[in-house]
């Protein structure tokens, strides 16, 4: 069978496609045929050698993907041959909290991940996708969707009436839009981009603000909402724009921090969150029990993720430098056929 491995830590272009052995499917083990798969920046990191120490080489990358079960091994009982399935991001975060333990089992990270023809997975580790939704479309729900979910719905609990100010129009922020209009919230939208601005507003974004043409967008939060600041940030930037979500939150509120696009590493001062009496929580995707509470919410509600653009499991590469360029609006997928 045809896998992509990350060789070494020397970027995208270490990129290599080569011939494995397809794998068998052990006891409780699944064999899937992978449909199709999405990136996340966690993949560009973990290409660029940038996601921690001693990352494992060769690796076959990308945490997230979605296929059909072809054969099963002895004692499965949780899916069958010609189920529709994606993998969880932690395959041994099954419920209740992340331990030390089951953040070895990150695929793409330090297990092999779903950037091949054929993958097997514990049957655990796998959710069913929902009807309505197609292969490519799956393969957006592990990483990004159940972040926004976990963030917004799990520990978030928001509510009709809330808040939200969402950064930027990546696959994260395009899901927490989703789930927070969903539930009735008002939604504020940043981007450097016009044209993403009013893709945000046909999704339902009540306020948009380009913060290239208003910088201090902190101090526009803080107007839209009457003086008072948002419910919720869910914070992809990091050390760089986290000073001003503490701004643009309102006393009581809760920040949920997710990313690094702007960079780590910058001192931040911790007064705010003393003085307004934050809840900052660090949200690392989540659990098996999540993700599929968040599919009966997209089931119910017939939800579609927003995909910006399609490539060739032999474009595979050409699909990593797109989603490093920062052009897209929602999800990037590869698609295996």
């Amino acid at each position: 069978m045809k896998a992509y491995e990350i060789q070494s830590n020397a970027g995208i272009d270490a990129l290599t496609l080569v011939d494995r052995s397809e794998p068998k499917p052990a006891a409780g083990k699944v064999l899937i045929k992978v449909k199709a798969t999405s990136l996340n920046y966690r993949d560009l990191l973990v290409a660029e050698g940038a996601y921690g120490a001693g990352q494992k080489y060769p690796l076959v990358p990308m945490s997230d993907g979605a296929g059909e079960v072809i054969a099963v091994g002895e004692g499965v009982t949780r899916v069958k041959v010609g189920d529709r399935v994606a993998g969880i991001f932690f395959q041994d975060w099954i419920y209740g909290s992340l331990t030390k333990e089951t953040m070895k089992s990150d695929l793409g990270g330090s297990i092999d991940g779903m950037l091949a023809e054929y993958v097997v997975l514990n049957q655990d580790g796998l959710v069913k996708l929902p009807d309505h939704l197609s292969y490519p479309e799956g393969a957006t729900l592990p990483c990004a969707a159940v972040t926004a979910w976990h963030a917004l719905v799990t520990k978030g609990n928001i509510s009709t009436g809330d808040s939200v100010l969402l950064l930027g129009t990546g696959g994260v922020s395009i899901f927490a839009l989703q789930f927070a209009k969903l539930n009735g919230a008002r939604v504020i939208v940043t981007s450097s981009s016009d044209q993403k601005l009013a893709q945000a507003r046909e999704l339902g974004a009540d306020e948009i603000i380009n913060y290239k043409i208003t910088p201090d967008w902190e101090k526009q939060v803080y107007q839209l909402t009457n003086r008072i600041g948002v419910d919720h940030v869910v914070e992809v930037g990091g050390a760089g724009t986290l000073p001003k979500s503490l701004q643009a939150v309102r006393i009581g509120g809760r920040i949920s921090l997710i990313g690094v696009l702007s960079g780590k590493g910058n001192e931040i001062d911790p007064m705010p969150i003393l003085f307004k009496s934050l809840a900052m929580q660090g949200i690392y995707v989540g659990s098996r029990e999540m993700f599929e509470a968040m599919n009966q919410a997209i089931t119910q509600h017939q939800i579609h993720p927003i995909i910006d653009k399609n490539f060739a499991f032999t474009e595979a590469k050409e699909a990593y430098f797109y989603l490093k360029s920062a052009a897209h609006f929602g999800k990037v997928v590869i698609e295996m056929e």
